[in-house]
């Protein structure tokens, strides 16, 4: 059964009014926005295709769209557990859009980079194609069905309701970019451009640039090919120019080298980027024109130094990470994309995993941008089913697309140092699995040559040496949670190089350790750096009274997604993430929070992802005189606990505690402070302070000043403080927004994956004294004000700036 969704109507009616702006779409440009001005309806529409259909009564609304997270979880919507249990279905897109009459005689491409799922495209009532897999991009031509000069329909079905078709949160809808791309019918192809660092010294180095240059005329073509290269100051680096002669209707790939003189090289430290400015000119006219960023850096992979970038050794601290924007959904914003990698970053993550598919294109221009490393994964399985209707029944007929299209359209980003071809293959016992990563893998590096191939293995039962033949299909051994298997893997097989794919929080400091002891092993993706929909209540702990059980089990309703980031879906960094970030960065040497205490009727348990229920708190009431167990990490060889400057004690905190100490404190209220001690000498101090009675609400947003595109977003935290403006963490306050000016609330949330409340709304109740509402523009500048309230607490008001 799936459940109609409703949407509050203060916030539907922004929505729909607020969205749409007249979009030009000019003759000349060669990639044009198409996410304006679309109209959808839910349900299955088969005449939504014809141009005559009348969609008067259809929502009007901008892309990127989910509509599943407009929807309400509910324990009888058909996604269940694995889909936190949020509404699907079918769904109908439809635009329209005058083609000028100078594009008469040029090639017209739409281009969809994601739509969840089983999407079909028609242009003026004709099918271009049925697109099954909700997470690879594609492209269909639209020339000779256009009507120059006069409006043309596009309409899009996507079918997301054969049910259960993910494992996680899939979204429904066109949830990425949609753009037109204008060419002459000689023009560069698709992702025609390949960037490669072929020689890197510190002098110089040299970039091979392969162009492939598509003829679409009926006879052969003289051109030049003209390449630019500029640094990020727009400085000229390099240039080359070809005569090339084309055959009729054929694709020609040319090659050309050219030489940097004092390269500045990528890095996480120093992500430096390179633009090369690639035309054809034909007549001394420019007909077709392509900028493509790139990055030019080396790297290298081996048993005795592990994973060299740029000849200097990394070890990879990675976080594996699910597409969704918590409450956006799969919405794939920019601006929502780049937060996840600037929370990454600054959890002190230097690497990531897309488990299990390609990443939207933003998220990788932000791993660029940014320095975060990137393992880019195309598949969750490959022929066995790990639900009813997932890939499987499509990967016959389709590996081939899906794979190529991650690795044509990812290939230039410097951030990407592997790929990953599948994750825990059901298969994986079979002959036919070695097989079928020997085709993958080789495919791949038919492709792109430069990066190494993986995949995420594991077992759950004793069989493992067993896996030695399809280990060595992949250039990189991927391990989930069978670390502690590598240092009898190395001695059976040392040319094997290890990276752990994922692991449980928990075992953080062991798997850190094999890490370092270890050189053949280059690196742990903990799963998972951030918590996520779906995959309802892995990471869960729970209390006496509440239900036993690992999340695959049973339903755990109202849980609708996973707990087991290091982050929550607010971006608030759990006391794991700063442990975690301890052991990898020297940067960050001391932090302290407060365990959970266990309830007067027995103990809390944790599932297997969990880690104990850990808070920056020292406001317990109701706990006074009771023990309570205080963890100090730190990078000092030892620690003092002062409670209302009286000390409790000092313990080591070398590698053999595992940088740990725990203390026991009888609490009482005041000031709790942990000082890192060095030769006797306190040298640095950290505190938390107890809380007096919520008085006043606390707005802080991420960014002042948006564009005014109708898709930039600003996250405002919501805190409620008492008098002196700390936090009050046992807060359960409900929250009431609204909005004035050219804004909406795209979501609301508070990380707490039991609350069932609509994440599409202009209410929520506070968890732990925190929240979250996102705010996004429309398209049109001018002053927004977020007003936050709640019964006996203090309103507050935020003011943004949307400009053009």
């Amino acid at each position: 059964m799936i459940k109609c969704i409703k949407i509050p109507l203060t916030v539907l009616l922004l929505v729909c009014f607020l969205t749409g702006a007249a979009q030009t779409l000019t003759p000349h440009n060669r990639v044009q926005t198409f996410d304006y001005n679309w109209k959808f309806a839910l349900g299955d529409h088969p005449d939504a295709r014809n141009n005559n259909f009348n969609d008067a009564s259809w929502r009007n609304l901008d892309l990127p769209h989910d509509w599943s997270i407009e929807g309400k979880p509910d324990s009888l919507n058909t996604t269940g557990n694995d889909g936190g249990y949020f509404p699907a279905g079918t769904g109908w897109y439809r635009k329209k859009f005058m083609a000028p009459t100078a594009w008469n005689g040029k090639r017209i491409s739409i281009f969809f980079e994601g739509v969840y799922m089983n999407s079909e495209v028609f242009i003026n009532g004709r099918s271009l194609g049925i697109h099954p897999y909700g997470y690879s991009s594609f492209l269909y031509d639209l020339t000779k069905h256009l009507i120059f000069g006069k409006e043309n329909i596009i309409s899009v079905r996507v079918d997301n309701s054969q049910q259960k078709n993910c494992r996680w949160y899939s979204g429904s809808g066109i949830y990425r970019h949609v753009k037109l791309l204008v060419t002459a019918p000689i023009h560069i192809d698709h992702w025609g451009v390949a960037i490669t660092t072929a020689e890197i010294n510190k002098e110089k180095a040299t970039v091979a640039i392969r162009t492939s240059i598509k003829n679409e005329t009926g006879r052969p073509q003289s051109i030049l090919l003209n390449t630019q290269l500029t640094d990020q100051s727009f400085k000229p680096a390099g240039n080359n120019s070809l005569t090339i002669e084309l055959p009729a209707n054929g694709v020609k790939e040319i090659t050309q080298q050219l030489t940097v003189n004092n390269p500045r090289l990528w890095s996480p430290e120093t992500p430096v980027t390179y633009k090369a400015q690639i035309q054809l000119i034909k007549g001394g006219t420019a007909i077709d024109n392509i900028s493509q960023d790139f990055g030019i850096r080396s790297i290298a992979f081996d048993v005795q130094n592990g994973f060299r970038l740029n000849g200097k050794k990394i070890i990879l601290n990675g976080g594996c990470m699910h597409h969704d924007n918590g409450c956006l959904g799969a919405a794939a914003y920019d601006r929502a994309e780049t937060r996840k990698v600037e929370l990454l970053r600054s959890a002190g993550f230097n690497a990531v995993r897309t488990s299990h598919n390609p990443p939207s294109e933003a998220f990788l221009n932000a791993c660029d941008r940014l320095g975060m490393l990137v393992i880019d994964e195309s598949f969750d399985g490959w022929r066995e089913k790990k639900t009813t209707n997932d890939y499987a029944t499509y990967f016959d007929d389709w590996w081939q697309r899906d794979l190529g299209a991650m690795v044509l359209r990812d290939r230039n980003h410097p951030s990407i140092i592997m790929w990953s071809i599948g994750n825990e293959i059901i298969e994986r016992k079979s002959p036919d699995a070695v097989k079928t990563a020997n085709m993958l893998a080789g495919y791949v590096r038919q492709l792109d040559a430069t990066r190494p191939v993986t995949s995420a293995m594991t077992t759950w039962d004793k069989d493992w040496e067993i896996f030695d033949p399809l280990f060595a299909a992949h250039d990189i051994g991927g391990y989930n949670y069978q670390l502690h298997r590598a240092p009898a893997d190395h001695l059976r097989v040392p040319s094997r190089i290890i990276v752990q794919t994922e692991s449980y929080p928990k075992d953080a400091f062991a798997n850190w350790k094999l890490v370092q002891d270890n050189p053949y092993i280059i690196g742990d993706f903990v799963w998972t750096a951030m918590d996520y929909l779906g995959e309802s209540a892995i990471g869960r702990y729970y209390y006496p009274g509440e239900p036993d059980g690992e999340h695959w089990e049973k339903n755990f309703y109202p849980w609708h997604g996973a707990y087991c980031g290091d982050i929550d879906l607010t971006g608030w960094r759990k006391p794991i993430s700063h442990y975690r970030e301890l052991l990898y960065n020297d940067s960050t040497r001391l932090y302290m929070a407060v365990k959970e205490p266990n309830p007067d009727n027995g103990p809390i348990k944790l599932t297997s992802w969990a880690v104990w229920p850990t808070w920056e708190s020292w406001t317990w009431t109701g706990h006074e005189g009771k023990d309570m167990q205080v963890e100090v990490y730190a990078k000092y060889p030892s620690v003092r606990l002062y409670l209302n400057d009286t000390l409790i004690g000092e313990q080591p905190t070398g590698i053999e505690q595992q940088f740990k100490a725990v203390f026991t404190v009888p609490y009482a209220p005041g000031l709790l402070k942990a000082a890192g001690v060095d030769n006797n000498k306190e040298k640095q101090s950290v505190q938390l302070k107890t809380a007096g009675k919520a008085v006043r609400i606390k707005l802080t947003a991420d960014h002042a000043t948006i564009q005014a595109n109708g898709q930039d977003l600003s996250f405002v935290t919501v805190e409620i403080t008492d008098g002196n403006g700390n936090i009050q963490p046992n807060a359960d306050s409900r929250l009431l927004f609204s909005i004035k000016g050219p804004g909406v609330i795209a979501g609301v949330d508070n990380a707490n994956l039991k609350d069932t409340d609509p994440y599409v709304s202009n209410k929520r109740t506070a968890w732990k004294g925190r929240a979250l509402v996102v705010i996004k523009s429309t398209h049109q500048p001018g002053n927004i004000e977020l007003k936050a309230s709640s019964p006996g607490l203090s309103g507050s008001t935020v003011i943004l700036t949307a400009i053009k």
